[in-house]
Protein backbone atom coordinates (compact mmCIF):
# COMPACT_ATOMS: atom_id res chain seq x y z
CA UNK A 1 0.00 0.00 0.00
CA UNK A 2 1.45 3.38 -1.03
CA UNK A 3 1.89 6.29 1.38
CA UNK A 4 -0.89 8.20 -0.41
CA UNK A 5 -3.27 5.27 -0.07
CA UNK A 6 -2.44 4.98 3.63
CA UNK A 7 -3.27 8.66 4.15
CA UNK A 8 -6.55 8.26 2.29
CA UNK A 9 -7.62 5.31 4.40
CA UNK A 10 -6.49 6.92 7.66
CA UNK A 11 -7.85 10.44 7.30
CA UNK A 12 -10.84 10.39 4.91
CA UNK A 13 -14.40 9.19 5.51
CA UNK A 14 -15.19 6.75 2.73
CA UNK A 15 -18.96 6.84 3.18
CA UNK A 16 -19.22 10.60 2.46
CA UNK A 17 -20.16 11.06 -1.19
CA UNK A 18 -16.93 10.14 -2.90
CA UNK A 19 -15.84 10.95 -5.51
CA UNK A 20 -15.90 14.50 -4.16
CA UNK A 21 -18.08 17.35 -5.43
CA UNK A 22 -15.19 19.57 -6.55
CA UNK A 23 -15.14 20.32 -10.26
CA UNK A 24 -12.35 18.98 -12.45
CA UNK A 25 -9.35 21.25 -11.98
CA UNK A 26 -10.62 22.92 -8.81
CA UNK A 27 -7.79 23.72 -6.43
CA UNK A 28 -9.78 22.82 -3.33
CA UNK A 29 -8.86 19.14 -3.60
CA UNK A 30 -5.17 20.08 -3.49
CA UNK A 31 -5.78 22.16 -0.36
CA UNK A 32 -7.66 19.25 1.19
CA UNK A 33 -4.67 17.02 0.47
CA UNK A 34 -2.37 19.59 2.05
CA UNK A 35 -4.53 19.66 5.18
CA UNK A 36 -4.40 15.88 5.52
CA UNK A 37 -0.64 15.74 4.90
CA UNK A 38 -0.05 18.52 7.43
CA UNK A 39 -2.03 16.85 10.20
CA UNK A 40 -0.15 13.64 9.49
CA UNK A 41 3.26 15.34 9.43
CA UNK A 42 2.56 17.08 12.74
CA UNK A 43 1.48 13.74 14.22
CA UNK A 44 -1.69 15.26 15.63
CA UNK A 45 -4.22 12.89 17.16
CA UNK A 46 -7.37 12.84 15.06
CA UNK A 47 -9.54 13.14 18.17
CA UNK A 48 -7.76 16.40 19.03
CA UNK A 49 -8.40 18.00 15.63
CA UNK A 50 -11.61 19.92 14.92
CA UNK A 51 -12.50 21.11 11.42
CA UNK A 52 -15.14 23.85 11.35
CA UNK A 53 -16.49 24.82 7.93
CA UNK A 54 -19.07 27.22 6.56
CA UNK A 55 -21.15 27.02 3.40
CA UNK A 56 -19.72 26.87 -0.11
CA UNK A 57 -17.43 24.62 -2.12
CA UNK A 58 -14.79 24.67 0.62
CA UNK A 59 -17.39 23.68 3.22
CA UNK A 60 -17.51 20.15 1.84
CA UNK A 61 -14.05 19.51 3.27
CA UNK A 62 -15.60 19.06 6.71
CA UNK A 63 -17.63 16.13 5.42
CA UNK A 64 -14.67 14.29 3.93
CA UNK A 65 -12.09 14.28 6.73
CA UNK A 66 -12.19 11.83 9.61
CA UNK A 67 -11.72 14.36 12.41
CA UNK A 68 -14.17 16.07 14.74
CA UNK A 69 -16.12 18.21 12.25
CA UNK A 70 -18.79 20.91 12.32
CA UNK A 71 -20.57 22.13 9.18
CA UNK A 72 -22.01 25.50 10.19
CA UNK A 73 -24.06 28.36 8.76
CA UNK A 74 -22.74 30.61 6.01
CA UNK A 75 -20.26 33.14 7.40
CA UNK A 76 -20.47 31.87 10.99
CA UNK A 77 -17.74 29.25 10.99
CA UNK A 78 -15.35 31.40 13.03
CA UNK A 79 -17.92 31.99 15.77
CA UNK A 80 -18.35 28.24 16.23
CA UNK A 81 -14.57 27.76 16.10
CA UNK A 82 -14.07 30.45 18.74
CA UNK A 83 -16.55 28.78 21.08
CA UNK A 84 -14.94 25.37 20.63
CA UNK A 85 -11.44 26.71 21.33
CA UNK A 86 -12.60 28.61 24.41
CA UNK A 87 -14.38 25.52 25.74
CA UNK A 88 -11.37 23.23 25.18
CA UNK A 89 -8.09 25.08 24.51
CA UNK A 90 -6.25 21.78 24.04
CA UNK A 91 -7.97 21.11 20.71
CA UNK A 92 -6.41 22.00 17.36
CA UNK A 93 -9.24 24.00 15.77
CA UNK A 94 -9.03 24.63 12.02
CA UNK A 95 -11.66 26.82 10.38
CA UNK A 96 -12.13 26.26 6.62
CA UNK A 97 -13.80 29.06 4.66
CA UNK A 98 -14.11 30.37 1.13
CA UNK A 99 -13.45 33.99 0.23
CA UNK A 100 -17.16 34.79 0.33
CA UNK A 101 -17.62 32.94 3.61
CA UNK A 102 -14.61 34.62 5.24
CA UNK A 103 -14.62 38.11 3.74
CA UNK A 104 -18.27 38.92 3.02
CA UNK A 105 -20.96 37.65 5.39
CA UNK A 106 -18.22 36.40 7.72
CA UNK A 107 -15.90 39.38 7.35
CA UNK A 108 -16.78 40.92 10.69
CA UNK A 109 -16.08 37.62 12.45
CA UNK A 110 -12.68 37.37 10.74
CA UNK A 111 -11.74 40.86 11.91
CA UNK A 112 -12.73 40.23 15.50
CA UNK A 113 -11.19 36.75 15.64
CA UNK A 114 -7.92 38.41 14.60
CA UNK A 115 -8.43 41.25 17.11
CA UNK A 116 -9.03 38.75 19.91
CA UNK A 117 -6.14 36.60 18.67
CA UNK A 118 -8.10 33.43 19.40
CA UNK A 119 -6.01 30.28 18.94
CA UNK A 120 -7.73 29.10 15.75
CA UNK A 121 -6.27 28.43 12.31
CA UNK A 122 -8.33 30.17 9.62
CA UNK A 123 -7.86 28.55 6.23
CA UNK A 124 -9.26 30.84 3.54
CA UNK A 125 -9.67 29.12 0.16
CA UNK A 126 -9.77 32.07 -2.21
CA UNK A 127 -11.14 31.24 -5.67
CA UNK A 128 -12.17 34.88 -6.23
CA UNK A 129 -15.84 34.07 -6.79
CA UNK A 130 -18.95 32.47 -5.28
CA UNK A 131 -18.42 29.09 -6.89
CA UNK A 132 -21.26 26.99 -5.49
CA UNK A 133 -24.15 29.45 -5.84
CA UNK A 134 -23.78 30.49 -9.45
CA UNK A 135 -20.61 32.50 -9.93
CA UNK A 136 -21.48 35.82 -8.36
CA UNK A 137 -18.87 38.50 -7.68
CA UNK A 138 -17.17 38.04 -4.30
CA UNK A 139 -15.18 40.43 -2.07
CA UNK A 140 -12.03 38.90 -3.59
CA UNK A 141 -12.97 39.21 -7.27
CA UNK A 142 -10.29 41.38 -8.91
CA UNK A 143 -11.43 44.75 -10.21
CA UNK A 144 -12.35 44.46 -13.88
CA UNK A 145 -12.93 40.70 -13.79
CA UNK A 146 -16.16 39.09 -14.95
CA UNK A 147 -18.72 37.25 -12.88
CA UNK A 148 -22.42 36.44 -13.08
CA UNK A 149 -23.21 39.70 -11.27
CA UNK A 150 -20.49 41.76 -12.97
CA UNK A 151 -20.85 40.82 -16.66
CA UNK A 152 -19.00 43.98 -17.75
CA UNK A 153 -16.26 43.65 -15.13
CA UNK A 154 -16.27 44.29 -11.40
CA UNK A 155 -16.10 47.96 -10.44
CA UNK A 156 -15.11 47.21 -6.84
CA UNK A 157 -11.67 46.99 -5.29
CA UNK A 158 -11.16 43.51 -3.77
CA UNK A 159 -10.06 42.77 -0.23
CA UNK A 160 -6.46 41.75 0.31
CA UNK A 161 -6.87 38.90 2.80
CA UNK A 162 -3.29 39.14 4.02
CA UNK A 163 -3.33 42.89 4.65
CA UNK A 164 -6.75 42.66 6.31
CA UNK A 165 -5.60 39.92 8.69
CA UNK A 166 -2.37 41.72 9.52
CA UNK A 167 -4.11 45.01 10.27
CA UNK A 168 -6.75 43.30 12.43
CA UNK A 169 -4.07 41.72 14.64
CA UNK A 170 -3.63 38.07 13.63
CA UNK A 171 -0.52 36.45 15.10
CA UNK A 172 0.39 34.51 11.96
CA UNK A 173 -0.52 35.48 8.39
CA UNK A 174 0.56 33.63 5.26
CA UNK A 175 -0.41 33.01 1.65
CA UNK A 176 0.20 30.23 -0.86
CA UNK A 177 -1.57 28.67 -3.83
CA UNK A 178 -2.85 25.28 -4.87
CA UNK A 179 -0.13 25.25 -7.55
CA UNK A 180 2.64 25.54 -4.95
CA UNK A 181 1.73 22.37 -3.04
CA UNK A 182 5.06 21.97 -1.21
CA UNK A 183 5.00 25.57 0.01
CA UNK A 184 1.36 25.18 0.98
CA UNK A 185 2.18 22.13 3.11
CA UNK A 186 4.92 23.98 4.98
CA UNK A 187 2.80 27.05 5.63
CA UNK A 188 -0.17 24.91 6.65
CA UNK A 189 1.91 23.16 9.28
CA UNK A 190 3.24 26.47 10.60
CA UNK A 191 -0.25 27.94 10.79
CA UNK A 192 -1.73 24.96 12.64
CA UNK A 193 0.86 24.93 15.45
CA UNK A 194 1.36 28.69 15.76
CA UNK A 195 -0.11 30.20 18.97
CA UNK A 196 -2.90 32.73 18.62
CA UNK A 197 -4.94 33.43 15.51
CA UNK A 198 -3.41 32.15 12.26
CA UNK A 199 -4.66 33.02 8.78
CA UNK A 200 -3.52 31.06 5.74
CA UNK A 201 -4.90 32.18 2.40
CA UNK A 202 -4.77 29.56 -0.35
CA UNK A 203 -5.36 30.88 -3.86
CA UNK A 204 -7.42 28.13 -5.49
CA UNK A 205 -8.56 28.23 -9.15
CA UNK A 206 -12.25 27.86 -10.00
CA UNK A 207 -12.34 26.82 -13.66
CA UNK A 208 -16.11 26.38 -13.83
CA UNK A 209 -17.40 29.71 -12.55
CA UNK A 210 -14.37 32.01 -12.71
CA UNK A 211 -12.13 30.62 -15.44
CA UNK A 212 -14.78 30.39 -18.15
CA UNK A 213 -16.01 33.92 -17.55
CA UNK A 214 -12.48 35.35 -17.63
CA UNK A 215 -11.23 33.79 -20.86
CA UNK A 216 -8.95 31.12 -19.49
CA UNK A 217 -8.82 28.49 -22.22
CA UNK A 218 -8.47 25.58 -19.82
CA UNK A 219 -7.50 24.57 -16.30
CA UNK A 220 -3.81 24.36 -17.17
CA UNK A 221 -3.87 28.05 -18.10
CA UNK A 222 -5.18 28.90 -14.64
CA UNK A 223 -2.37 27.02 -12.89
CA UNK A 224 0.21 28.50 -15.24
CA UNK A 225 -1.17 31.93 -14.35
CA UNK A 226 -0.56 31.21 -10.65
CA UNK A 227 2.96 30.05 -11.47
CA UNK A 228 3.80 33.17 -13.48
CA UNK A 229 1.99 35.75 -11.37
CA UNK A 230 3.15 34.87 -7.86
CA UNK A 231 6.51 35.36 -6.17
CA UNK A 232 7.92 34.52 -2.75
CA UNK A 233 7.68 37.64 -0.62
CA UNK A 234 11.38 37.58 0.24
CA UNK A 235 12.24 37.66 -3.48
CA UNK A 236 9.80 40.40 -4.44
CA UNK A 237 11.49 43.62 -5.50
CA UNK A 238 10.13 47.14 -5.70
CA UNK A 239 7.78 47.53 -8.64
CA UNK A 240 7.08 43.78 -8.91
CA UNK A 241 3.31 43.50 -9.36
CA UNK A 242 3.13 39.74 -8.88
CA UNK A 243 1.17 38.37 -5.91
CA UNK A 244 3.52 37.72 -2.98
CA UNK A 245 3.39 34.38 -1.16
CA UNK A 246 4.93 33.21 2.09
CA UNK A 247 4.76 34.48 5.68
CA UNK A 248 3.72 38.10 6.20
CA UNK A 249 3.23 38.27 9.97
CA UNK A 250 4.75 36.08 12.66
CA UNK A 251 4.05 37.28 16.20
CA UNK A 252 4.27 35.42 19.49
CA UNK A 253 1.46 36.81 21.62
CA UNK A 254 -0.76 34.60 23.80
CA UNK A 255 -4.14 33.70 22.38
CA UNK A 256 -7.45 34.74 23.89
CA UNK A 257 -8.01 31.27 25.33
CA UNK A 258 -4.63 31.42 27.11
CA UNK A 259 -5.37 34.84 28.58
CA UNK A 260 -8.75 33.61 29.75
CA UNK A 261 -7.24 30.60 31.53
CA UNK A 262 -4.69 32.84 33.26
CA UNK A 263 -7.42 35.23 34.41
CA UNK A 264 -9.60 32.41 35.70
CA UNK A 265 -6.71 30.87 37.62
CA UNK A 266 -5.74 34.19 39.17
CA UNK A 267 -9.31 34.85 40.30
CA UNK A 268 -9.62 31.34 41.75
CA UNK A 269 -6.35 31.86 43.65
CA UNK A 270 -7.84 34.91 45.36
CA UNK A 271 -10.82 32.99 46.72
Amino acid sequence: MSDVTKLIHEYLRHNKKFPHVFCAGCGHGIVLGSLVRSVHALQLQKDNVVIVAGIGCSGRMAAYVDFNTVHTAHGRALTFATGIKMANPELNVICVMGDGDALSIGGNHLIHAARRNIGVTALVLNNQIYGMTGGQCSPATPQGDMSMTSPFGSLEQPFDTVELAKAAGANFVARSTSFHANQLDKLMQQAIVHPGFSVLEALSPCPTQYGRKNKFRNVVDMYNWLKKNTVKVEKQKEGDTRIPTGVFQNLDRPGLEERYVELRQSLQAEE
